[in-house]
This record gives C-alpha cells, sequence and structure tokens, in this order.
C-alpha cells in the first residue's frame, strides 16, 4: 500500500516537472489570408484588435514566407518541414492546369496526398507526450489521424467548405443548430480540446477554413462594412466581414486559455498558408497574390505569442518559411529530430528569444507545373493573363529574389529591399549576382531532388510563346 502510495506519488512530480518543461502549442492558420489583411500589418479597413494584441504583446515579423504558393503544399511544407520536391505536393488535384495549347512543356506529376512515411510534426510531438488535434482545414488527404493527430474535427480532403453556415455538409463535423457559422464552431470544438486537455501538454493545429472561398460573412458584419467607406485594395464587404469573425473568434480563444491560467505555458502562432486571393483583396504594394510565386503569392502575416518568454512589441525583419516551425518545435519542446527523414527548416529560437545567431540561408520554392488564371479574372499582375504561374523556381537570399522559368529559361532579379512590388527586373544589370543566386538555386535543386520540366508539349501553340511579360 505505502510502496503504490510512493510509486503514484514520484509519478505525479514527474508529470509535474514534464509539464513544465513541455509547453502547449496552438498553431492557427487562416485560409488565404494575405500579407496586408490585418491592421497590424497596415489594412485600414478590416479590423482585427485582437490579433494586433497577440501582436502588440508578441513578435511580429514583416518577411515571413509559406513555403507554398496555394493552400496543399504549403500544409504538407509545414507539417513535413520539408521543401516541395521531397513530400511532391505542389498544387491542388491536376499539375496540367490551364489550357494545353498555352502549356509549352508537359509538367511534373503532382501528389495530393503527403504519404503516411513521412514522419509529420504531430507525430514526433505524440512521441513526446503531447495530446494533438487538428480541427478544421485539412486538405493533404482523408483523416489527419494517419498522420499522429489523436483528434479530427472537420478536416477532410476538401480544399474549402461547401458552406459558412449548418448544415455543413462535412462528414467530419456534426451539424449544428441552422445558421451557425463555422468559423464559430471550429472555435468552440477548440476550446473544448483545450479544457480536456489542459493538464499535459497539447498541440493544437487550428486551420480555420476562413477566409478561403466561398465568401460569406454574417450579415451583421457585411451591413456593418457596407457602411465602411472601403480603399483601393480592400473592398468587399463580406470578406471583411469573414476577417473580423476570425479575429473575434482567435479573441475568444485567447480568453479561454487565459481563464485557464494557460498563456505563459502555451506558444501562439498567427499565420497563413499563402498570400491572399488577389480578386478578393489586392496585397499592394506586395506583386499578385494567391497561386504566384511574386511576393503577393507567398509573403504572409506571421505572428509568434508567448507570454513572459517573447519580449513584446518585436518586430523582425528576418526571412523566415513555415518550414521553420518542424525544428523550432522541436527545440523548444526538447524532441529529438527523426533520424529518417531530412529537415530543410531552421530553429527559430535565436529570433524569438534574441539568444544566439540565426544563420543567413537563402529559401527556395519550386513549381515545376501549371496553375491557371483564376477563373473570370483579368490577371493584371502577372507574367500573362493565362497562368498565375508557369513552371519555374525562385529563391530568395538577403534583399535579393531571382526567378527561373522553365520554358524559355527566362530569369528575373529583384532588389526587394528598394522594389518590393518586383516591378524593376535588374537581370542585365547584376550580372554577378544572377551568376551567384543560380548557383545557390541549382545547389538547393540537387539537395532536394527537385524534378525539372524539360519535355515538350505537342499540342502547344507557337504563337503564345512570346506573351509572357517581365
Amino acid at each position: 500500500m505505502i510502496k503504490n502510495i510512493f510509486i503514484s506519488l514520484c509519478l505525479f512530480i514527474s508529470t509535474i516537472g514534464y509539464n513544465q518543461n513541455k509547453p502547449n502549442i496552438v498553431y492557427i492558420n487562416i485560409d488565404d489570408l494575405g500579407w496586408t489583411d490585418l491592421s497590424c500589418y497596415g489594412s485600414t479597413y478590416y479590423e482585427t484588435p485582437n490579433i494586433d494584441k497577440l501582436a502588440a504583446k508578441g513578435i511580429r515579423f514583416t518577411n515571413a514566407y509559406a513555403s507554398a504558393a496555394n493552400c496543399a503544399p504549403s500544409r504538407a511544407g509545414l507539417l513535413s518541414g520539408m521543401y516541395s520536391p521531397r513530400h511532391g505536393i505542389y498544387t491542388v488535384n491536376n499539375s496540367d492546369r490551364g489550357k494545353s495549347k498555352h502549356r509549352k512543356l508537359i509538367p511534373i506529376k503532382n501528389t495530393t496526398v503527403l504519404h503516411d512515411s513521412i514522419i509529420t510534426i504531430a507525430e514526433a510531438l505524440k512521441k513526446s507526450g503531447y495530446t494533438t488535434a487538428s480541427i478544421g482545414k485539412w486538405h493533404l488527404g482523408k483523416t489527419p489521424k494517419t498522420q499522429g493527430f489523436d483528434y479530427n474535427v472537420g478536416g477532410t480532403h476538401a480544399g474549402h467548405p461547401q458552406t459558412y453556415f449548418s448544415p455543413y455538409k462535412n462528414p467530419n463535423l456534426k451539424d449544428g443548430p441552422i445558421g451557425e457559422y463555422l468559423t464559430d464552431r471550429l472555435t468552440n470544438e477548440a476550446i473544448t480540446f483545450i479544457n480536456k486537455n489542459k493538464s499535459a501538454p497539447f498541440f493544437l493545429y487550428l486551420t480555420y477554413y476562413t477566409v478561403h472561398t466561398p465568401i460569406q460573412g454574417k450579415k451583421e458584419l457585411i451591413d456593418k462594412y457596407n457602411q465602411k467607406k472601403p480603399t483601393k485594395n480592400h473592398f468587399n464587404s463580406t470578406y471583411a466581414a469573414m476577417v473580423e469573425a476570425m479575429d473575434s473568434n482567435i479573441g475568444k480563444l485567447m480568453s479561454a486559455l487565459k481563464n485557464l491560467n494557460l498563456t505563459q505555458k502555451t506558444l501562439i502562432i498567427v499565420t497563413s498558408d499563402n498570400g491572399g486571393l488577389y480578386s478578393v483583396s489586392k496585397q499592394t504594394p506586395l506583386k499578385h497574390g494567391k497561386g504566384s510565386y511574386y511576393e503577393g503569392g507567398v509573403r504572409v502575416p506571421l505572428i509568434i505569442n508567448w507570454e513572459a518568454k517573447i519580449k513584446p512589441n518585436t518586430i523582425s525583419e528576418t526571412p523566415v518559411n513555415n518550414i521553420d516551425f518542424y525544428p523550432t518545435f522541436l527545440e523548444i519542446t526538447n524532441t529529438k529530430a527523426p533520424k529518417t527523414q531530412p529537415q530543410d527548416g531552421q530553429n527559430l529560437t535565436p529570433i524569438l528569444f534574441n539568444k544566439g545567431t540565426f544563420k543567413k540561408r537563402p529559401l527556395f520554392w519550386h513549381f515545376p507545373i501549371y496553375l491557371q488564371a483564376e477563373k473570370g479574372f483579368n490577371n493584371d499582375t502577372g507574367r500573362d493573363p493565362y497562368f498565375r504561374t508557369r513552371p519555374g523556381s525562385t529563391i530568395r537570399y538577403g534583399k535579393w529574389k531571382l526567378h527561373y522559368y522553365y520554358e524559355n529559361n527566362e530569369i528575373e532579379l529583384y532588389n526587394l529591399k528598394d522594389d518590393i512590388s518586383e516591378n524593376h527586373n535588374l537581370l542585365e544589370s547584376h550580372t554577378k549576382k544572377v551568376k551567384k543566386l543560380l548557383i545557390l538555386l541549382n545547389d538547393l535543386r540537387i539537395q532536394t531532388k527537385a524534378p525539372i520540366p524539360t519535355k515538350l508539349n505537342p499540342t502547344y501553340k507557337n504563337e503564345h510563346q512570346n506573351e509572357s511579360k517581365n
């Protein structure tokens, strides 16, 4: 009897110490949220006071990137910590998007499911004692439960909801009362999960479907923004209503953590999986939007908050990528990295805690396929009216960014410090810089075994080959 009590006491004490050394992680992804779509990033039309408060009490990144310009590959990069060539997901569905007569090359085949052989950050954390939940959009297969998540609420292979109002027609989400708003519901599910797991470390992957299409908001909020003066780039009252509803729900989630005395034990990330949809919310001064490998398609808002750990009102201009979260989470949870899986990201703790050195490195994007222009929309800031992106690779190193397009071996070079809009191609005037970046780009392609499309498309019409523009 005494022996059993002693063992139980030791286990209890061990658990207390264990929990203190294992912070909770809440990763909040807002689907398709653009770099300019928060008031703390400069919007005067959208209202996001709760996220602004998180930014004021934490660190806001001005040069944060998604690992891809659209949903599925970016999420695969985050969860695996690897660049796209390693997991093979480059886009949603097929890779030969757009009309065949406009495609000079036969694109590399696309993968649509994150293979179970890939060890996700959820699997790594689960082995380290974490309870894991995926609440909201999954998009990488039928269910996240095969990828290290204990709970799945609302996650399917679908990339967007059929509707934001109940009944949801989602096989992994029970319908709520008629008219219930999806963003509200997912927040309530997240709070329920936190309450059930407040005494042990948890990883909450809260991936709201909002603000992805269909663009649907609450009537009272739409009416509010219809009365507010729009700006040149932000003008959609329904989208603004979705943004405010999202922000209000994040405020509700933060209040729940505070009421449970978990704020000092919880790392909170708020970000997006790619740039904003250009036809809905322009990202000026960034060029273009979702689906493009110009800045508007890959640069995203990123706010990280950890009360009493991260210095308030911090702004970081260091270029970072969502693949960096894998090694960062391993570091702060004292979890061992998988031995059989390469890691392309870099641990962010020197930036977060202002200790140590964050090594300068290039960032790399590889897109060996085609993604057509937005349906029914004149793509006026891309390279041509047919595609948001043609096959190519891009690299950023310091202030320099180089695009390489495979159809005609075209190169674009931009100085992002002086030309964030990528309007002035410096190819001819900075040949040494181009050569250096091409070497770095080639090294990364070799390192990641990136496939290059080379086979010509026999149905391609030659009269279109010169319609691209720099």
